[in-house]
């Protein structure tokens, strides 16, 4: 007789798989971007005497992609079911609560983050929206813990590494929103303007673990592809970390001296780190 073995294999993770209530939560913001924007080109962008809806535009596009990326990558942080589940609806209501304040206190003429002169209504809201602001760096923080761990590692090991460093990135852009918090507003100094390094470090999310991603369609072997990934991740935080570096001396990334320069060049490396890889990768798909 025949010995028969059954060879069980696990399912690969999918991007996205588990996440339909955060995708759809962050197709809203995009929604909600698509309202601003039509009343800004039918009446403007102020609202008297403080609201400006040209800012929930941007804040809505900028947190439904967040959402969206973090559904993308949230299969491979390694996360149990319930802790998972747990995770996704706290940031779902955390979300629609932010959506909520930035949206319709513009609409309102309110500044929802530092309200002057409001109700107790409009006192409200912003102190919520403060809380709940600490909140998302709070519940992220955990969610980036996850994948520096070695069960996250072993699901996609180059995807996981370049999620790392965007995790990081992440890290370095909530900071600079707490900065923007202590200090009432985005502007420093004369020249110095903290929504850059808010802005760039959110867009590691989508950038660092593309190139992971083109990686893995590459001919290339394990070592190699990780080069391309530290190469590809350390240049990008290098460019965000000068880019901090300048505001704190509050002047502009945008004069000619050292930091911004650096910042440039740094963001050149990793932009051409990943045309490279998409290079191999065209390479590996034609020669299939």
């Amino acid at each position: 007789m025949r010995n028969h073995y059954i060879v069980e294999t696990k399912p690969a993770v999918k991007f996205f798989e588990g996440e339909k209530w955060l995708v759809l939560t962050g197709l809203l913001g995009f929604l909600l971007a698509g309202v601003c924007a039509l009343w800004i080109i039918l009446y403007g962008g102020e609202v008297s005497p403080e609201g400006d809806l040209s800012k929930a535009f941007s804040f809505n596009a900028a947190l439904g992609m967040f959402l969206l990326s973090t559904a993308a990558i949230s299969p491979f942080s390694g996360m149990k079911a319930k802790s998972r589940a747990f995770f996704r609806w706290s940031y779902i209501i955390l979300a629609l609560y932010s959506y909520f304040a930035e949206t319709v206190q513009n609409f309102r003429g309110v500044n929802p983050r530092f309200v002057q002169d409001g109700s107790a209504f409009d006192i409200g809201v912003g102190n919520g929206f403060a809380f709940v602001a600490l909140l998302l760096v709070l519940y992220y923080l955990v969610l980036a813990i996850q994948y520096f761990r070695r069960k996250a590692y072993n699901l996609r090991s180059e995807l996981v590494l370049g999620i790392r460093y965007a995790m990081i990135a992440i890290m370095l852009s909530f900071a600079a929103g707490i900065w923007i918090s202590v200090n009432q507003g985005r502007l420093i100094g004369l020249h110095g303007n903290i929504i850059w390094l808010h802005g760039l470090g959110f867009h590691a999310l989508q950038a660092v673990p593309l190139v992971a991603w083109l990686t893995e369609r590459t001919s290339l072997t394990p070592t190699v592809r990780r080069r391309w990934i530290h190469l590809t991740g350390i240049a990008y935080l290098i460019g965000l970390l000068a880019i901090g570096w300048q505001t704190f001396l509050c002047n502009s990334i945008m004069e000619w001296s050292v930091l911004p320069i650096l910042a440039c060049g740094s963001f050149m490396i990793a932009i051409g780190g990943g045309a490279l890889v998409l290079r191999q990768t065209r390479k590996a798909f034609h020669t299939q």
